[in-house]
């Protein structure tokens, strides 16, 4: 079985959920509104008959073909675009949207584009590590309990993005071209850290709270490969600049004792 057509660029990925009931409600979700494709990364429970049961016959196609990895930045690296979810807010967790807007996001960019839609364990969420390769972060809001079950808040954010979908002229262009997979950012990303840190920019007690306001400045932007690729030149240069001319320590010299 295949959902619909419109949606095969977009993919739920399920990060370590704990029990195998939530993965078949969640494809369920995922089914009634159109998704089609699901990935599990390092699942605790994947019992098929338990899935299976809360999946319904209909959305067992997508448990069919899941694929289950172990590795999050693995099972990331092809998507260009990647929306996470969280529940907690404030510290690191800024410019937080909710999940209509996230969805007009998705509809915005070329179907070229591939997209994943990040959701984290049961009990805690995700981390800010893990948001950390995420273009942007969704909060669904409640009035009583924070949190929600992991196949409610994948049924909101289908169902967002089903209306996104229906609200969006036929013939409408998208706005956004084909932009950087995440396999290509995240290197990036490194690159820069390593030149920064070379120049004494990042601060070397928390270099990670520094890059997150790039990753966001470029996450905002949005590039595109042959962007990623100058950008690492630059950095490719300033490292070779910065290695060849920064003033080297004086030898160390055992002092002589002759007067």
């Amino acid at each position: 079985m295949t959902g619909n057509s419109l949606f095969n660029h977009i993919t739920l990925v399920l990060h370590q959920p704990r029990f195998a009931e939530n993965i078949g409600a969640s494809a369920r979700a995922a089914w009634n509104m159109g998704l089609s494709h699901i990935i599990v990364v390092n699942p605790e429970d994947t019992d098929w008959e338990r899935m299976t049961k809360l999946s319904t016959h209909m959305a067992r196609g997508l448990l069919e073909n899941m694929k289950t990895y172990t590795s999050l930045a693995e099972a990331l690296a092809p998507f260009q675009y990647i929306v996470g979810t969280t529940a907690r807010l404030g510290g690191q967790r800024k410019e937080i949207i909710g999940p209509s807007q996230a969805a007009h996001k998705i509809h915005s960019l070329d179907r070229q584009n591939r997209i994943a839609v990040l959701f984290g364990p049961e009990n805690r969420g995700l981390s800010n590590e893990e948001l950390r390769f995420c273009h942007c972060t969704v909060h669904i809001p409640t009035v009583s309990a924070s949190s929600l079950n992991l196949a409610q808040a994948v049924l909101i954010l289908c169902y967002e993005i089903l209306m996104a979908h229906q609200e969006i002229p036929v013939n409408a262009e998208p706005v956004s071209p084909r932009l950087a997979s995440s396999f290509e950012l995240e290197g990036m990303y490194r690159h820069l850290s390593e030149v920064l840190q070379l120049m004494d920019f990042l601060d070397k007690q928390n270099p990670e709270l520094w890059m997150m306001s790039l990753r966001r400045f470029f996450s905002r932007i949005g590039l595109q490969s042959n962007e990623v690729r100058m950008i690492r030149g630059v950095c490719r240069q300033l490292k070779w600049f910065i290695t060849r001319y920064r003033p080297q320590p004086e030898p160390f010299r055992i002092p002589n004792d002759e007067s």
